[in-house]
């Protein structure tokens, strides 16, 4: 393959994963609205909803750690077709299950479905950085926050209009729809032997550190993801498709942001950036806790979303380029710290929401974020000095 095909390879491949990353996120915005749904269709409390929230995350983590097997063994092209086109029916099975027990099996499902996505998508996206000669993980992380913004912000007047299954059957086509196209010209990588060697975490304590940082920041994305709507709705009075802008707003900003997040950051460094990011996102998540109206809970939470865009990434940067450790083994305890926030952490929430209200749990989320706002400087080493590395090929 000549120089000028392999770039264009490269190039088709950069957005099909993008296609990926948007199918993945518009599934998971799609998600947000069915939960005030779920919660009365099938007369449960937030306790209930909060034990399927955590059979989801349950299924996520175990499925990650699943694909972060498969991966080396059939390359992450391969994996990212199967589990993707799987991760197009999660939705479906939950609007479908009738009881509690189905739908305890559902969410797991779904759950497995997104997590394995979301690990071989990532892998791929590494794959066609390496062919590109440049970054574009932030990029492809606005195009997941894109699809939640479609997905949210459309969800909840679909469901309010056709009811939740059609709306389910609906973002099941599209997603389909989309990922038929994308696998098409998803880059393939050359699969690896498997490493016989031992496993061995790292030793560096700020690993750890960023780890909890990451578990923190993700937590308060988890609780507007899972709980945003159900607070509008059940709290502040609004109808279901008002209810599910709560998300889908939050996640519109935070596309916005991560498409300037390589220009911010490199304008303003990591550290800069990132204290910025956990101030703004702090206050937007305590505003929308304290907010009497709707509107002004949604405008809190697109705030909030402008902040905590950007905060993930830097720390899963500083992560990868902690001193005396080695990337790989720095990302993936800060990954599964982090992925815990975001996917485990919700289902306490709803046993506490279920007894105080959401209103004294999302102004409670804001104060960590402010205690990580205080940690900033942990993440000086996001910043590195940058390498010799191919030309730049146009995207």
């Amino acid at each position: 393959m000549d120089a000028s095909n392999a770039a264009a390879v490269a190039v088709r491949g950069r957005w099909a994963v993008a296609a990926i990353f948007f199918m993945n996120g518009f599934v998971m915005g799609g998600w947000a609205p069915q939960i005030p749904v779920l919660l009365t269709r099938l007369a449960i409390t937030e306790f209930t909803l909060g034990l399927l929230l955590l059979l989801f995350g349950a299924g996520a983590v175990s499925a990650m750690i699943g694909a972060g097997h498969l991966i080396p063994k059939y390359g992450s092209r391969i994996v990212t077709i199967c589990f993707a086109i799987s991760c197009c029916f999660g939705l479906l099975l939950v609007a479908l299950a009738p009881g509690v027990a189905t739908a305890a099996v559902a969410m797991y499902v779904f759950g497995g479905t997104f997590g394995a996505t979301d690990v071989s998508m990532n892998a791929n996206a590494v794959t066609v950085e390496k062919k590109l000669g440049r970054p574009i993980m932030s990029s492809s992380h606005g195009f997941w926050s894109l699809g939640g913004f479609v997905g949210g912000s459309t969800g909840g007047l679909m469901i309010l209009y056709w009811g939740h299954l059609w709306h389910a059957v609906v973002v099941t086509a599209i997603a389909l729809a989309i990922t038929v196209v994308a696998m098409r010209h998803l880059v393939a990588d050359v699969p690896l032997a498997q490493e016989h060697r031992k496993f061995t975490l790292p030793r560096a304590p700020a690993v750890y550190i960023v780890g909890i940082m990451a578990l923190l920041c993700m937590n308060s994305e988890g609780a507007v993801l899972d709980w945003g709507a159900l607070y509008l709705k059940q709290e502040l009075g609004s109808d279901i498709a008002t209810a599910g802008l709560a998300f889908g707003v939050f996640a519109g900003a935070m596309a916005i942001m991560r498409f300037l997040g390589d220009v911010v950051r490199g304008r303003l460094g990591a550290v800069t950036t990132f204290r910025i990011s956990c101030l703004v996102g702090a206050t937007g998540i305590l505003v929308a806790g304290l907010s009497p109206w709707p509107w002004l809970a949604i405008a809190a939470f697109g705030v909030s979303g402008l902040g905590l865009a950007n905060t993930v990434p830097i720390l899963f940067s500083a992560a990868g380029n902690q001193p005396d450790t080695s990337p790989g083994a720095g990302v993936s305890v800060v990954t599964t710290m982090g992925y815990s926030g975001i996917l485990v952490a919700p289902s306490l929430i709803g046993f506490v929401g279920e007894r105080t209200g959401f209103s004294p749990i999302f102004i409670a989320i804001a104060f960590p974020l402010f205690a990580v706002f205080l940690a900033s400087n942990i993440t000086r080493t996001a910043d590195f000095s940058p390498v010799e590395s191919d030309p730049i090929l146009p995207i």
